[in-house]
């Protein structure tokens, strides 16, 4: 997966102008503009990398003069103590550039990270683990790259990608059967439709009517076991809601296709990386 760089610059641009503003009033007054020093970045935690080029990428915006050396890519499992990269330059471009490349790098490592050890606890079956749109404004892309990067796939990426029933729009409307009849009428051949169900009656009016993704909403293990002997295979079951780092490997032992969690981007703790600087 490979995000467009405009994308990134936009976000980066953004982030910096937010930061800096007019001028660093510590830095502009305190640093000479000759000042040249060598920098580094350093996990000081076990996790995934994700971002790595991200972060250099505000260094290289604020100063393309300064020399960047990157040690690992994304997706790379680093341990407490690795250099992540080195930096030599105008020590005022760095010190600009260093709380905004932090932030980025130590967020989407965090996400990466997070992932990787949901992915590693449903090991042996057949869920994958998926995110989804509960993104932090702006930042979706990043945040569903740094899901792949901890070996998670992408839920929808927005509402245009497929038509979901939450239970909002089934209670809306009326029915499952109704919703989802009406959504093919005048839906294009490609768009998948997904129907959230919260019990058996909904997830068999689901299969009948031929939803090609189920939901399962908070329902316990038992009955999600049950919910896959039912459904046999004829659409995708994708159990969401209430799933944590402990318990989902029960979760996927149920025999479940996805399963989905919105803590994955949204309330992710940063992967702890500092930038350190030499002598």
């Amino acid at each position: 997966m490979k995000l467009n760089q405009f994308y990134i610059d936009d976000i980066i641009k953004r982030a910096i102008t937010e930061d800096i503003n007019y001028i660093d009033s510590t830095t502009d007054l305190l640093i000479e503009d000759t000042d040249v020093s060598r920098a580094y970045f350093m996990a000081k935690a076990d996790g995934v990398v994700c971002g790595i080029e991200i972060a250099a990428r505000v260094f290289y915006l604020i100063d393309n003069t300064i020399d960047i050396t990157l040690l690992c890519k994304d997706g790379d499992r680093v341990q407490k103590g690795d250099v992540l990269a080195r930096f030599e330059g105008s020590t005022a471009s760095m010190l600009k550039a260093e709380r905004t490349s932090l932030n980025l790098i130590q967020h989407l490592s965090g996400i990466a990270t997070y992932t990787a050890r949901c992915v590693e606890a449903v090991a042996g079956t057949k869920a994958s683990i998926a995110d989804t749109r509960k993104t932090l404004p702006g930042l979706r892309a990043l945040q569903k790259y740094a899901v792949t990067c901890g070996g998670g796939r992408n839920h929808r990426y927005n509402l245009t990608d497929a038509a979901m029933l939450k239970d909002n729009h089934i209670d809306a409307y009326g029915s499952i059967t109704a919703a989802v009849n009406a959504l093919r009428k005048k839906a294009g051949h490609m768009l998948q439709i997904e129907v959230e169900t919260r019990n058996f009656d909904e997830l068999n009016e689901a299969l009948a009517v031929g939803a090609d993704v189920i939901m399962l909403d908070n329902m316990s293990c038992e009955d999600m076991k049950k919910a896959v002997e039912i459904t046999a295979g004829r659409a995708k079951l994708e159990a969401s809601g209430n799933v944590t780092l402990d318990n989902i490997g029960e979760v996927a032992k149920t025999g479940v296709d996805i399963i989905s969690l919105g803590a994955l981007t949204h309330s992710v703790t940063a992967f702890d990386i500092s930038m350190k600087w030499e002598k």
